[in-house]
């Protein structure tokens, strides 16, 4: 099987969830639109407390093109528009809609046939309905279909490796929706000018590795391609993250700096590639999402499709609720995931699961010197000297700490995981990215 150099192995526990098939979930009586759910520019609001609006409906949206707007998840009246608790930590602009008696749901129309859809089509459509990377990234999804012209794409790359412990919401996805992960897949291909696309599926998803390849056996010759393929890859951490995935599946190594298409690669998510065929076959912007809700600190776990903006506390009383001993609770998975201090952030378009961990779980580690035993290098899947890159940060030797590729950091976590002296080097790290980041 394809692989990469270095790496882990974690206890992956998906066991819980992996056969829960996705259930939508009721919708809430209010929800919270935060402004800003990209990697890139913070949306401006388009409407004002006491506006009506509709499902659907665009309440967020700005000029820069590294951006992506927001959308109403309910239709209802909006009640407040200020700063509040976003699950990355921060207070960010935010749009509060209370419900409706009566909702009115988005159209759900098929538009137009794949040969007669062109890709600038495709791209406008991706941008207006605001689809980021769903795997967590959440980088503007328009944004990856419009490489310079100098940039010639020749290969998509669609992952369903879905790595990060206890997640399994793409397993699920791959498995119920695979013609629609299939359909945006081509979509991409079609806006790149692509000829190849290739799904990676780690190898504990033998059964998604199965539903893809039945739809591809069906799938109408649409438009021009070397060939359409399902490739098995090693189960291993951090395998779904982009530059792993090239070098394991196409043997190209992504420059210092750089990004997958200075190698002619363009990777998708498949949540991604369900929301792009639903936004250009049908019109339907991004406002929901698959979450996994999970861990030893909730009572019923479950695979949810999640309206944008419900509040976690909902999403957890639907689930059952808190264990008596439920102790830390962690948007994302365990290796990359961000901890919350309260319950009421909304799930936002990077919203892959909700774990919520009991207390026999989570230790809290003395921190001791660096012995220098090298384990954080050899599992490092960017080929860096963590700690190294940690005790630059630490010092404030900031230049010291670009020149040792800081900014190549995925903050994956492997070096954590190893690390005998419990060193917290990704926090020291995206310090390190910070101070730049200011300094510039």
């Amino acid at each position: 099987m394809k692989t990469f150099a270095k790496g882990i192995h974690p206890e992956y526990c998906k066991d819980r969830t992996k056969n829960s098939k996705i259930v939508e979930l009721a919708i809430p009586l209010k929800v919270i639109i935060p402004l800003h759910q990209n990697l890139g520019a913070s949306c401006e609001p388009l409407v004002k407390v006491g506006d009506e609006v509709s499902e659907g409906q665009k309440i967020g949206e700005t000029s820069k093109f590294v951006s992506a707007p927001v959308h109403a998840s309910i239709s209802g009246k909006v009640t407040r528009i200020e700063k509040l608790p976003h699950p990355c930590g921060v207070n960010v602009l935010s749009v509060v809609i209370e419900a409706h008696n009566v909702q009115c749901p988005i159209s759900n129309v098929q538009l137009k046939k794949f040969d007669d859809i062109d890709p600038e089509e495709i791209r406008q459509s991706v941008k207006e309905a605001g689809i980021v990377g769903l795997g967590g990234a959440a980088f503007p999804t328009h944004v990856k279909l419009s490489p310079p012209k100098d940039k010639k794409i020749d290969t998509i790359l669609v992952n369903g490796c879905e790595c990060e412990p206890y997640i399994t919401a793409d397993h699920r996805i791959m498995l119920e929706r695979a013609e629609d992960v299939v359909k945006g897949a081509k979509l991409v291909a079609k806006a790149c000018n692509a000829g190849r696309i290739i799904f990676g599926v780690e190898e504990n998803k033998k059964d998604a590795t199965k539903a893809l390849r039945e739809v591809l056996r069906h799938e109408p010759e649409e438009g021009i391609y070397d060939g359409m393929e399902v490739i098995t890859l090693e189960t291993k951490y951090p395998q779904g993250g982009e530059k792993m995935l090239i070098k394991a599946m196409l043997e190209r190594e992504v420059p210092s700096g750089g990004l997958p298409l200075d190698v002619g690669v363009v990777v998708a998510n498949v949540g991604s590639c369900v929301a792009i065929s639903e936004a250009v076959f049908k019109g339907i912007p991004l406002t929901k999402r698959v979450v996994t809700v999970t861990g030893s600190g909730i009572r019923e776990p479950k695979n949810l499709l999640v309206r944008i903006g419900t509040t976690f506390k909902e999403i957890v009383d639907q689930c059952g609720g808190l264990t008596d001993d439920a102790y830390k609770v962690i948007m994302g998975g365990p290796m990359m995931g961000v901890a919350q201090y309260t319950l009421e952030v909304p799930v936002v378009k990077a919203t892959s699961c909700i774990l919520v961990l009991a207390k026999k779980d989570v230790k809290e580690e003395k921190v001791y010197p660096c012995i220098k035993c090298g384990r954080c290098a050899r599992s490092c899947p960017m080929s860096l000297v963590p700690t190294r890159l940690a005790a630059y940060a630490n010092a404030a030797k900031f230049s010291d700490f670009d020149e040792w590729g800081g900014q190549d950091c995925m903050e994956c976590g492997c070096c954590v995981y190893v690390c005998p002296a419990k060193i917290p080097i990704v926090q020291l790290v995206k310090l390190g990215k910070l101070k730049l980041r200011q300094m510039k």
